[in-house]
């Protein structure tokens, strides 16, 4: 090889090598940048998932918050609802009962939700909804369940006054008392203690009254008031003290002697999942509506009132009163069964139009020795309703689910009738309006004393997002 060709031959290979080098620089600069890119994209996608699932958790939010203030006009409403049927019953000489319109909330209410709920709407009223405006949502839907609280079991009564004390005592030992639950009384709970239907139905109720000694629930002897309360609490590993205080929350059960999670799933709540099917409450009125409790409900509440009836000591008998119990509500697809309290208290008697169907059963007639005490301990309607809202935006592959928990009582509300009313008062001669009336309809000139009259859609006595 002569000298000009080695020459180019070192050339050559010269610049196959700083070629080599600069392709391995692009090859490294471009993986810098696939790697940064990545980076960025999922530093993006994360923050986009993060607004997102943001945006649509306020979305859900807020269609939950419209499912509860739709909720609570329907609940006012149904007042006006009962004066529309009431000549029916006064030609049958009878009082119009609360109609149960919440049981029907999720289709009453469907004209304002998605196109599914619409469709429902108009399977239960006929109506026509394209002539109406601006009914209906998109890109969401919500779900509302509205519960009873006045048909459950209300273990706040211990809070209140000696009367209430027993009338509680009375209720959880009824509940308590048939024999197939005495298996879960004979068994030590987890810190090693028994804790008979007693010692539990007295720990509910000192839990929350106000004083230090022990409450007896032994209804055939007159109530303990000397003894002090017991120290059960205090033997715990992380000790604390019983809070002589309302409840807050029906969760609070679990710091309660004798609740285990046995007793929880068998007279609290049942299935979770499904909240009218709890059978306990720290919310209502204190008297039980027998149109809408459970049937296990109404048998405590009979036995509260008629502790040695055949009923309350016969597995027999109280399976025919779940069984007839079940069969009437079923019949009857969610109205009312008893106009008065009186109607509950003839039917258990054998009397009345349902009588003769339980008897026929083979229930014994039930005699209270005081129905007058027992009528005061029964209503047939609710005023203080739990109202259970979700609110759900579907997304790419996901779906945003919140969920509201609303207690509004109604016993203070003024009726949508006596609202309409106010607003129709006519304005007297020089243009002035009243006063009173424009307080009860739009509270101006009265901004102080409207904002502390009652609401029309109730009082909000707990709010939680869960």
């Amino acid at each position: 090889m002569t000298a000009p060709q080695r020459v180019l031959a070192v050339r050559a290979r010269r610049r196959r090598k700083e070629g080599g080098v600069a392709l391995i620089m692009v090859l490294g600069a471009i993986a810098i940048m696939i790697v940064m890119l990545a980076e960025f994209q999922d530093d993006a996608g994360a923050e986009y998932a993060a607004a997102t699932a943001s945006r649509d958790s306020v979305q859900a939010e807020y269609l939950a918050r419209s499912a509860i203030n739709l909720s609570r006009l329907l609940i006012a409403a149904e007042p006006t609802m009962r004066q529309a049927i009431m000549p029916l019953f006064m030609l049958l000489r009878r009082t119009p009962p609360q109609l149960p319109v919440w049981e029907f909330a999720d289709r009453i209410l469907g004209a304002f939700n998605d196109k599914e709920g619409g469709q429902d709407f108009i399977g239960l009223s006929g109506l026509d909804l394209s002539r109406g405006k601006n009914l209906g949502l998109q890109g969401g839907h919500y779900e509302v369940v509205i519960v009873d609280e006045d048909s459950k079991i209300n273990v706040n009564m211990g809070a209140s006054n000696e009367i209430a004390h027993i009338r509680l005592a009375r209720q959880l030992m009824g509940r308590m008392g048939p024999i197939q639950y005495s298996s879960l009384f004979d068994q030590r709970d987890s810190s090693g203690n028994y804790n008979d239907r007693f010692s539990t139905c007295s720990a509910i109720i000192d839990w929350a009254d106000s004083d230090e000694q022990l409450y007896s629930c032994d209804l055939t002897a007159a109530p303990s008031s000397n003894a002090a309360e017991d120290g059960w609490y205090q033997l715990l590993p992380k000790a604390y003290r019983r809070k002589n205080a309302p409840y807050d929350s029906l969760e609070e059960l679990h710091m309660v002697r004798g609740v285990t999670d046995d007793f929880w799933s068998t007279f609290v709540d049942p299935d979770p999942t499904r909240p009218k099917k709890r059978e306990m409450t720290v919310w209502g009125q204190g008297t039980l509506n027998v149109n809408t409790a459970n049937p296990l409900t109404l048998f405590a509440i009979v036995c509260s009132g008629a502790p040695k009836a055949d009923l309350c000591t016969d597995p027999a008998q109280m399976q025919i009163f779940v069984t007839g119990v079940t069969m009437a509500q079923a019949i009857s697809m969610g109205a009312p069964l008893f106009g008065t309290t009186g109607d509950f208290i003839a039917i258990m008697k054998g009397q009345g139009v349902l009588g003769p169907l339980l008897t026929g059963l083979g229930l014994h007639p039930v005699t209270f020795p005081s129905e007058s005490d027992f009528a005061k301990s029964i209503s047939t309607e609710s005023k203080v309703f739990s109202i259970y809202a979700v609110g759900v935006v579907k997304g790419y592959k996901r779906e945003t689910r919140v969920r509201v928990h609303t207690v509004v009582d109604f016993r203070a509300a003024p009726s949508l009738a006596n609202l309409t009313a106010a607003a129709a008062t006519p304005t007297p001669a020089g243009g002035a309006t009243s006063s009173s009336a424009i307080g009860q309809s739009s509270g101006a000139g009265q901004p102080i004393g409207f904002l502390t009259e009652p609401s029309v859609g109730g009082q909000v006595l707990y709010f939680a997002i869960e």
